[in-house]
């Protein structure tokens, strides 16, 4: 069973599509913007992205220069009928095909279809997993913590999954709950302090081998932030 992801901030184009596509015998995931988008990519690859360009926040442009830097999943953008511009710009940084709303149901579907079979024919490509941000590259595969000069730098294993959660999600709040959730899964105890004392130690080794500034943030009622850009190296 093929996997598609759902991202519109439109609510009642939400329920249509997933409902139509889940009846096509189609997995479905449902986002209203990106952040949501990453959430759900947090936890699985989907198949096929079908992604709005008007959204609030980060719009659909931006998301697709990002997910197409991250990977070649298949993106279906859908368009307002005015917007030949956003469809123009939207294929040139990397989307496959676009459906302008108003659509049909039977129309979405072939594209999708058509992008999947597409898909299909493709040679594998190797994914790095390997990220640069300020003054070290992380290796997730590897689980390798390096320094500019090549130097490894030691992390605990639980750090390390606290790195991970960081450098997938750069310059975004993520909160102690999540943080919890996605390195402990289930078991996670919503009392649970160790995240505050991971953070901590994460930090001092950060900042000690950094280029001096604060790489991960505490905001206050908020969470934690890594501050920096990260970028895919090979």
């Amino acid at each position: 069973m093929k996997t598609i992801l759902v991202v519109d901030d439109d609510a009642e184009i939400r329920r249509l599509v997933g409902d139509f596509l889940g009846r096509e015998g189609f997995a479905v995931e449902l986002a209203e913007d990106g952040r949501g988008m990453d959430d759900v990519l947090s936890r699985l690859q989907p198949d096929l992205i079908v992604l709005d360009l008007m959204l609030p926040g980060e719009d659909g442009l931006s998301i697709c220069r990002r997910l197409r830097a991250g990977g070649d999943v298949p993106i279906l953008m859908l368009t307002a009928k005015g917007d030949e511009t956003d469809r123009v710009v939207g294929l040139e940084i990397g989307a496959d095909d676009y459906v302008v709303k108003p659509f049909g149901p039977r129309e979405l579907l072939a594209r999708i279809r058509a992008l999947l079979r597409r898909a299909s024919t493709r040679p594998a490509q190797a994914v790095t997993r390997r990220f640069a941000f300020d003054r070290f590259v992380a290796d997730l595969d590897a689980r390798q913590l390096t320094s500019e000069d090549g130097e490894l730098v030691p992390l605990t294993s639980a750090e390390f999954e606290l790195l991970a959660c960081f450098v997938l999600r750069p310059r975004r709040v993520l909160s102690r709950d999540q943080i919890l959730d996605w390195t402990h899964g289930r078991n996670a105890d919503p009392f649970d302090r160790t995240v505050d004392i991971l953070v901590s130690r994460l930090r001092k080794k950060l900042d000690g081998l950094g280029s001096g500034a604060n790489l991960i943030n505490t905001i206050r009622n908020g969470g934690y932030l890594l501050t920096v850009p990260v970028k895919q190296v090979p």
